[in-house]
């Protein structure tokens, strides 16, 4: 667990929950799902004491769950977000020891898009477990999953801020617990964009070898499920840019404030969380245009295919017509009969083989003319 008191231009980290409120500033609490599981009674008195408030039961219950999709809630005190992240995360990555997942909710992998072997690596490592945020008018708390690296990362950026130019760090830092759930959540939809370079350069690969007329792709079981998994976080994606949209239409509804700054901060706050849904909006895009592009590439790849079946039996269509009148002629000459033309000719066989030849010719001829021998442009 991580605890952060922010006020003005400063912050300062402990290690214990506080007793109070800073003057003029808020509470960041940070803390592991399991953490909060096994300490959410110590953080419900702290709550109390700090916010004169603590979380329902309900709203406990959506922090510590693993499998819930993003969503929206509020009370008359705290909004609830629940926020699905999109990150890579390693192969094999285990809760921190002495740390008991929460019994009755999944581990870390369950919520991980499930591909088979043959999948790509990337979807593979995509996991989209939830971070949960409870948001007071001094307090933040907010309940991530083991192996998060959002805290670590975000509490390091508010650290250098706060330590690099005293004079700017009032405007660097968050003005509000609401104004960090958006920036936190900002990070949250950004990490998704380190991890479309290597999807993309994947499908483009896979979208190349379909089309590659002397490539025998067989391959197919992966990229089905590379679609399957694109399809989920076309899903994933939905579900955060319906929670979004959710804070948002709430920002509406919240009372004016009466001073300028406080107008000012409030403006900020609703243009941050627009920049959040546009940023979701380019997630959704992009994963779209993806699951399109796989979608194409395997219609591609098939029209390809009849293509050139429709080559290769034109072609054969085109010598069997050829060879057609030899047959006749051949056949004409093999029929049991005594008198017939030119068998008894000393030079019978030469001229039929020199017309046969000539009516080869003159119709292999034609046919290329006609480009029925000749092979389609790739």
């Amino acid at each position: 667990m991580r605890v952060f008191s922010i006020s003005g231009g400063s912050i300062a980290e402990t290690d214990a929950l506080p007793i109070r409120v800073p003057e003029g500033g808020y509470v960041w609490i940070a803390c592991a799902r399991a953490e909060f599981e096994m300490l959410q009674h110590e953080v419900q008195a702290t709550l109390q004491a700090l916010c004169g408030v603590q979380l329902v039961e309900p709203h406990t219950a959506d922090l510590l769950s693993n499998q819930l999709p993003s969503h929206y809630d509020y009370t008359s005190q705290y909004d609830i977000m629940v926020f699905r992240r999109l990150a890579a995360m390693a192969s094999g990555a285990a809760p921190a020891a002495g740390i008991v997942p929460p019994v009755g909710v999944a581990g870390t992998s369950s919520s991980r898009l499930a591909l088979g072997k043959g999948g790509p690596p990337v979807l593979r490592r995509i996991d989209t477990s939830p971070v949960g945020f409870a948001v007071f008018d001094t307090v933040l708390l907010s309940v991530h999953p083991t192996d998060c690296a959002v805290r670590d990362s975000y509490a390091t950026r508010l650290l250098n801020a706060s330590a690099a130019d005293q004079r700017l760090a009032g405007a660097r830092l968050p003005a509000s617990p609401a104004d960090m759930m958006v920036r936190m959540i900002n990070q949250i939809v950004d990490a998704y964009l380190d991890l479309r370079r290597e999807l993309t350069h994947q499908l483009d690969h896979w979208q190349a070898e379909l089309l590659d007329p002397r490539s025998r792709f067989n391959n197919w079981t992966a990229l089905m499920q590379a679609r399957q998994s694109l399809h989920l976080l076309d899903e994933v994606c939905d579900d955060q840019r319906s929670a979004i949209q959710d804070w948002i239409d709430a920002l509406e509804s919240w009372p004016d404030v009466s001073t300028p700054a406080g107008q000012r901060e409030r403006d900020l706050l609703k243009v941050r969380s627009r920049d959040v849904l546009e940023h979701i909006e380019r997630v959704v895009h992009h994963v779209r245009r993806l699951e399109q592009s796989a979608e194409t590439a395997v219609q591609m790849h098939f029209s390809a295919q009849s293509h050139r079946t429709n080559d290769i039996m034109r072609t054969l269509t085109a010598l069997t017509a050829i060879f057609l009148p030899l047959n006749l002629i051949t056949g004409f000459f093999g029929m049991n009969f005594e008198f017939m033309p030119l068998i008894h000719w000393q030079r019978g066989f030469w001229v039929t083989v020199a017309l046969m030849v000539s009516i080869a010719v003159v119709t292999g001829l034609v046919f290329w003319r006609k480009r029925y021998l000749a092979r389609s442009g790739r």
